[in-house]
């Protein structure tokens, strides 16, 4: 293996995660994109689990959470400090990430519910919105007064919940629009519009085995 080969899917909020760390830490990989009903052999051999992101270093180890490959990008390269903004040397913008936001927990499962309440008709939809929308209103709190979740400068924290954010105020972007969330609306748009979010988000064409290489980011 010539580079790290990466295992995505364009428009899984975690598989986004993991292309923005790449891409900001310029960690050049061989992306696999995957169509997920018909996931590649090599990918399910690696990685038991069948989910995206799967990065399989040069070495044959694998990283198949997307923290974990946010994490294993910074360490590389972190040329604005966003594994340090807003923690004041501390772990304790982290941990206010993992502990209070619980994203990738219940904000998650609420929110596929809310994106495909038909596969979940107990409920109804605007009942797992307001599920969601715990979380979309601790983030407005938090960025009263800042640009960011942490302070006044990027960190992996924003890019850790972004991309959930951005599904959650796709599924009905009118109502999103009306709704009490200006520090939110500006954080997304800003993030949506950033070059960075423009680059991780090209459409390629799914990986088939003999294809060649694609490496991400391009030079």
């Amino acid at each position: 293996m010539s580079l790290p080969v990466l295992y995505s899917f364009r428009r899984c909020p975690y598989a986004m995660r993991a292309r923005l760390a790449l891409a900001y830490a310029q960690c050049r990989v061989e992306l696999r994109e995957i169509i997920l009903r018909d996931k590649p052999q090599h990918m399910l051999e690696i990685s038991p689990k069948a989910t995206v992101p799967v990065l399989q270093l040069q070495d044959g180890s694998v990283i198949d959470e997307s923290f974990d490959i946010m994490l294993w990008a910074l360490q590389k390269h972190d040329p604005d400090q966003w594994l340090a903004s807003g923690n004041n040397g501390s772990n304790s913008g982290l941990e206010w990430l993992l502990d209070e936001t619980d994203v990738d927990g219940h904000f998650k499962r609420a929110l596929d519910r809310y994106k495909y309440c038909e596969r979940f008709p107990e409920r109804p939809q605007a009942s797992y919105r307001s599920e969601c929308e715990v979380l979309i209103a601790k983030l407005e709190h938090k960025l009263t007064g800042h640009g960011y979740l942490l302070g006044d400068d990027k960190s992996l924290a924003d890019m850790v919940v972004l991309p959930f954010v951005r599904q959650f105020a796709h599924v009905d972007k009118a109502w999103f629009a009306q709704r009490p969330y200006a520090n939110v609306q500006r954080w997304l748009a800003e993030f949506i519009a950033s070059d960075l979010f423009l680059a991780v988000m090209k459409k390629y064409q799914p990986w088939q085995e003999g294809d060649a290489m694609t490496v991400f980011p391009p030079a």
